[in-house]
């Protein structure tokens, strides 16, 4: 059973934050030794939804059976590669099957008006998968209206994210990489799950300090 809050940030609303900030780090670059230690020590336990404790059990296990170079180079030869990696991360890839298409314009004209904007010294485009977890995870931790999310998600990452999830975990070179996908997998339709529990008057329910509007 997912908890259902009104909208003042809730410690489901910070999980939900650290979730995305997570996956954002991951699908942005490969783990730190750091990082993967992190990730060989989680002990899930207790989660309400059984796919999500089945998903971070899987990846906890994974990341135990796992060298930090050998998941640098999974990550090169999935996401980079000579010319390009097994899969594009982008979601003008997976809507038209190009790069820089009319969806990207969109995510950056409804980026704008959140006030966010791609920093100097990053090149790739903001439809990247790391880049859209990374907005989500600014939304959740500055309070954005569950609106503002719901809209966010349904508009640049519903309509192609499950897609690219389930690829990275059947991908040939994905072996640490496939249960990320399968958390990621899990807890988007999560949230789709969360979203839709909704009532309107939650949906509807504006921070007062949130007067930001998506095009």
């Amino acid at each position: 059973m997912i908890p259902i809050h009104t909208h003042t940030t809730t410690e489901y609303d910070q999980l939900r934050g650290d979730i995305y900030a997570l996956l954002a780090s991951l699908l942005r670059s490969a783990p730190t030794q750091d990082a993967l230690a992190w990730l060989q020590a989680l002990q899930p336990d207790g989660d309400d939804n059984p796919d999500m404790l089945k998903a971070w059990s899987a990846l906890a296990l994974t990341a135990q059976h796992s060298k930090t170079e050998a998941v640098a180079q999974e990550y090169q030869d999935l996401f980079i590669g000579v010319g390009r990696g097994e899969l594009m991360p982008f979601g003008c890839w997976y809507l038209t099957g190009s790069l820089m298409e009319r969806p990207l314009v969109t995510l950056r004209e409804d980026l704008k008006h959140l006030g966010y904007e791609r920093q100097k010294e990053v090149y790739e485009p903001e439809d990247h998968i790391a880049a859209l977890c990374e907005v989500l995870s600014l939304m959740v931790s500055q309070d954005h209206s569950y609106s503002h999310q719901y809209r966010f998600l349904q508009r640049h990452l519903f309509p192609w994210a499950f897609a690219f999830f389930t690829d990275l975990q059947t991908a040939n070179n994905a072996y640490f990489y496939a249960p990320v996908g399968l958390l990621a997998h899990t807890f988007f339709q999560q949230e789709k799950t969360y979203f839709q529990q909704l009532s309107p008057a939650q949906l509807n329910t504006d921070n007062k300090n949130d007067r930001r509007e998506l095009a």
